[in-house]
């Protein structure tokens, strides 16, 4: 049976509404509407599959920490702070232009396009619940396998000038207040979301990981507290820790610029860390990127007249 003319573009118009094809001006931006649906479809598509979306997860935690390593790498003996962040967060960027680019996932972006989707009625709150945790656990689980390898078979990272950059990295990260680890964690995601929303509203392949490497870059030489970066960033100089102390000649103080990290929950803990971090990461998500949108989208409608 032949297909008729408006058959083929009904199926053509669903196509493009699930974001298989896209028939736009390649220079043109989509839409604030078009990109929302956007951001709700990849949502719904990945929690379709659980058990999918937890090795996408465990991909993209991952990935971040191969950012994490390179920041480490490039930034050991730089002594100018601004400098040496920048370092940082140039080569920390491709880490999220890597994750979008290949299918994998980060649970603070799904924070935001989830989010839209509870929002939208496209998603039921156990779900969203569900969403958001097995992609942290996950993001968390791939992130440590990562920098867990790395840690068994150190090489120049086993080294004094690396052990110390790690160290005060991840020093840095888990011994600031808790006041600022959350509002640092708001700040990361509305960077970080900011450019998840870019990268679905441009077209082009090239478009698109620019937007991604945004992110991150800003994220990092901002910084900001990223609760999956983090696991790299506490947990590795966590798992070399005595190598440290031995490199020094002696244990570290509880106290001081170069005090032990811990695991649990003290006033350097990395699990600490990771709770109220990931909670500003959520808020920032949430509240100032995906909200914020939403809000723009609804009072863009045109409005009824009497």
């Amino acid at each position: 049976m032949n297909t008729t003319l408006s058959e083929k573009t009904d199926h053509m118009s669903a196509r493009e509404s699930m974001g298989v094809i896209d028939a736009g001006d390649p220079f043109e931006p989509r839409s604030i509407e078009v990109t929302l649906d956007r951001l709700v479809h990849v949502a719904v598509e990945k929690w379709k599959y659980p058990l999918s979306y937890l090795f996408q997860s465990l991909s993209g935690g991952a990935m971040v920490a191969f950012g994490v390593i390179l920041a480490i790498a490039v930034s050991t003996g730089i002594k100018a702070p601004g400098l040496a962040n920048l370092v940082s967060g140039l080569v920390f960027g491709f880490s999220f232009v890597v994750i979008l680019m290949s299918n994998s996932t980060l649970i603070t972006s799904d924070m935001a396009a989830g989010f839209i989707a509870l929002v939208r009625g496209e998603m039921s709150l156990s779900s969203y619940l569900g969403f958001v945790g097995v992609g942290w656990i996950g993001n968390i689980i791939g992130a440590f396998i990562f920098v867990g390898i790395i840690a068994m078979g150190p090489g120049p990272f086993g080294t004094l000038p690396f052990l110390e950059r790690a160290h005060m990295l991840g020093l840095a990260k888990a011994g600031v207040n808790m006041e600022s680890m959350f509002t640092l964690g708001i700040i990361c995601t509305w960077f970080l979301q900011t450019a998840l929303f870019l990268y679905c509203k441009v077209r082009t392949d090239i478009g698109r990981m620019i937007m991604a490497y945004y992110g991150p870059l800003a994220f990092v030489a901002g910084m900001t507290e990223h609760c999956i970066a983090n696991v790299g960033f506490i947990t590795l100089p966590l798992m070399m820790q005595a190598k440290l102390t031995q490199a020094l000649g002696g244990s570290l103080p509880l106290t001081g610029p170069m005090r032990a990290i811990t695991w649990g929950f003290g006033p350097t803990g990395f699990l600490r860390n990771e709770v109220i971090v990931g909670m500003g990461n959520l808020v920032g998500g949430t509240v100032f990127m995906a909200l914020l949108f939403l809000a723009i989208a609804r009072f863009r409608r045109r409005q009824p007249t009497s």
